[in-house]
């Protein structure tokens, strides 16, 4: 799914989406599959798996002239692995991509689960390279003490929040808030969700920084 520049309008990045499509089941959603495949273990070789496709399209595109980011979601199994930043500095060198082009999206819940753990480990990822944001930002349990010691440059505003910015006076003070405290904290600020020009013209007052949504675009195949 692209995401693009508030304020230019331009494509800047993109974002990873795993959908399935199962030749008797149809379209199968990852609210479905995503739980079973992290209490199966299968959600390391899928998660890898991801990570090297999303790469080599990025890589791709790069040599087609598109100067992107490419936005891949780590779940908690794959946060946890030993070996994760060896095994994602790997991907990168086999894709011969710079690492500042990958940015990985952790939850408030996976950074949160053991934060002293995911400082650490951020730190690590960060000194490879590779951006950091947290995904679904306001929906979780963060501490603001701990997110100024995460290595991320980036939140993102839930959709939850964005649905209803432009009717209901709590998700606007919300969205608008978070905006501003990230701001102060010299991190960017991109809204999912925004299906509304209505939706757009609020977050690009509040100075929002990157939308995503179907207003913009649904997810594509990399073709389209």
């Amino acid at each position: 799914q692209p995401k693009v520049d508030v304020r230019s309008g331009r494509m800047v990045g993109a974002e990873a989406l795993l959908r399935w499509k199962h030749p008797e089941l149809g379209q199968v959603s990852p609210a479905e599959f995503i739980p079973v495949a992290e209490s199966s273990g299968m959600i390391l070789p899928i998660g890898e798996w991801v990570l090297r496709t999303a790469t080599r399209q990025l890589q791709e595109w790069m040599q087609a002239g598109y100067g992107l980011t490419m936005a891949v979601n780590l779940s908690l199994v794959q946060f946890r692995q030993a070996d994760l930043v060896q095994r994602i500095g790997a991907i990168l060198d086999e894709a011969d991509l710079p690492a500042h082009y990958l940015e990985l999206e952790l939850t408030e819940g996976v950074a949160m689960t053991d934060p002293e753990g995911a400082i650490a480990i951020m730190d690590k990822l960060h000194q490879r390279g590779i951006l950091l944001s947290i995904d679904d930002f306001g929906t979780g349990y963060s501490s603001l003490s701990y997110l100024k010691r995460f290595k991320v440059y980036k939140v993102k505003i839930d959709q939850t929040f964005v649905r209803d910015i432009t009717t209901d006076p709590d998700d606007e003070a919300i969205t608008a808030t978070v905006i501003t405290m990230a701001h102060s904290l010299g991190l960017d600020v991109i809204a999912e969700g925004v299906e509304t020009p209505e939706q757009l013209d609020y977050l690009r007052e509040q100075k929002c920084d990157e939308v995503q949504g179907n207003l913009i675009s649904p997810p594509l195949d990399p073709e389209r």
